[in-house]
């Protein structure tokens, strides 16, 4: 399965349209998560914790977008979208959604 940011992908013709599709991924944090994130605050510094969870997060969406594509008939997604948002008490989860065109290419 082709994915692509891109409308249209270079050298492929785009033969059908198949429809919008999309895929989330609801992704907690954890207690322990939280407080390694809040010292790597204080003494700077990159948190794996949290790009773990942001890259497992994003693929879990793109993977749903593109088995519901593949339902559909499609090869391909273009347009592809990734939104990112907080969701829950307090912001406590993060949400991926990736949201894309299904379409049959040549």
């Amino acid at each position: 399965m082709l994915i692509s940011t891109t409308n249209s992908i270079e050298g492929r013709r785009i033969v059908d349209y198949k429809g919008v599709v999309a895929g989330e991924a609801i992704m907690g944090a954890n207690i322990f998560r939280d407080f390694f994130a809040s010292i790597r605050d204080l003494v700077g510094g990159r948190s794996g914790a949290y790009e773990n969870v942001l890259n497992d997060a994003r693929k879990t969406a793109l993977d749903e977008m593109a088995a519901k594509a593949a339902d559909m008939g499609a090869n391909a997604v273009i347009g592809v979208d990734i939104d990112y948002e907080t969701v829950g008490q307090g912001g406590s989860m993060l949400m991926v959604t990736a949201a894309g065109t299904a379409v049959v290419l040549e």
